[in-house]
C-alpha cells in the first residue's frame, strides 16, 4: 500500500486581491525573522516584504529562504520578495523554493522584464515559458496538484520603478504581458533625478504621479510606501493597491521611545 498522495497548492491572496481590485496592507521585515514573519501572520497582515536588495540572506542560500517561507505558510500570510538583481536564474530559484510573489529592482528595459516574467512561467504569452521543470519544493517535491497550470495562474512577478531610465521606458514596461504589479521606488529616484533624500521635491512627485497614472490607466496594479497612516489612507483612496505601512525596526523604534518618553524618574 502506497502512503503517497498528492497536495492541493493554496491559491494566492496577494494575487486575488490585486485582481479583485483590493487594497494589500503589508510590513518590511528587515531582521528577516522566522518568528517575527510568523507573527506578523498571526497579526492579520496581507504580506510580509522581505527585501533581499539592501540586506538579509543570501538568495541563493535555500535553508534560510525555506525558513522565512515556511513561518509564512504556517499563519497564511503572503511572502513579497524583492530579489537583488533582475536575473531571471535568481527568478527561477525563489520560485522554485516556495516563493510566488517577487519583485525586481532597479529595472529599466520593458526586455529585461520580459525575459524575468518569462522565467516564472511555464506558459507565457500563447508561447512557451522559460521556467524549469523538476520537483522542488514549489511542487511538494512532485506531490501538487496542477502544478503547472496553478504556478502560472497564482505567481506574481512584479518590478521596482526607481529610476530615471525606467521612467523613460515606462509605457513599454507596462505593456509587458502578465506584469503583476508595479512598485514605486522614491528614495531611488530621488537619486536618479539628482536630488537625493528629496522625495517630496517636484520632480520626484513628477515622477512618481506619472508612474501611478500610467499604471493604473494600462490596468497594472501599483504598490508603494507608506509615509503614516493617514497617507497610507490617502494613497489607498488614489489607486494604490499594495502600501507598505512600515517595518519592524521602525515599529520597534516608536514603541521603545514611547516607553522611554513616559517613564517618569524618580530622583528622590
Amino acid at each position: 500500500m502506497s502512503n503517497e498522495k498528492s497536495a492541493s497548492q493554496p491559491i494566492n491572496d496577494l494575487a486575488a486581491t490585486l485582481k479583485d481590485g483590493g487594497v494589500a496592507l503589508g510590513v518590511l521585515d528587515n531582521t528577516y525573522s522566522p518568528t517575527l514573519v510568523e507573527f506578523y501572520g498571526e497579526l492579520g497582515v496581507d504580506f510580509v516584504w522581505l527585501d533581499l536588495e539592501h540586506g538579509g540572506p543570501n538568495p541563493w542560500d535555500a535553508g534560510q529562504m525555506e525558513d522565512l517561507l515556511r513561518a509564512a505558510e504556517r499563519t497564511g500570510v503572503e511572502v513579497l520578495l524583492r530579489l537583488p538583481d533582475t536575473d531571471p536564474t535568481l527568478v527561477r530559484k525563489a520560485l522554485d523554493l516556495g516563493a510566488r510573489n517577487v519583485f525586481l529592482p532597479r529595472v529599466e528595459t520593458a526586455d529585461e522584464v520580459r525575459d524575468a516574467v518569462r522565467s516564472a512561467r511555464f506558459r507565457y504569452d500563447d508561447g512557451p515559458g522559460d521556467r524549469g521543470l523538476a520537483s522542488p519544493r514549489a511542487s511538494r517535491w512532485g506531490l501538487a496538484d496542477e502544478y503547472i497550470a496553478t504556478e502560472d495562474r497564482e505567481t506574481l512577478v512584479g518590478v521596482t520603478i526607481e529610476t530615471e531610465a525606467s521612467i523613460e521606458n515606462l509605457d513599454d514596461i507596462l505593456a509587458v504581458p502578465d506584469l503583476g504589479f508595479v512598485f514605486i521606488g522614491p528614495f531611488d529616484l530621488s537619486v536618479s533625478l539628482g536630488h537625493p533624500g528629496e522625495i517630496d521635491h517636484p520632480m520626484v512627485q513628477e515622477a512618481v504621479e506619472t508612474v501611478r497614472s500610467k499604471a493604473i490607466d494600462a490596468g497594472v496594479p501599483v504598490a508603494c510606501l507608506g509615509f503614516g497612516m493617514e497617507d497610507v489612507n490617502e494613497k489607498a483612496t488614489n489607486g494604490y493597491q499594495m502600501l507598505n505601512l512600515g517595518s519592524t525596526t521602525g515599529a520597534l523604534k516608536q514603541a521603545v521611545t514611547s516607553w522611554f518618553d513616559a517613564y517618569e524618574q524618580n530622583d528622590s
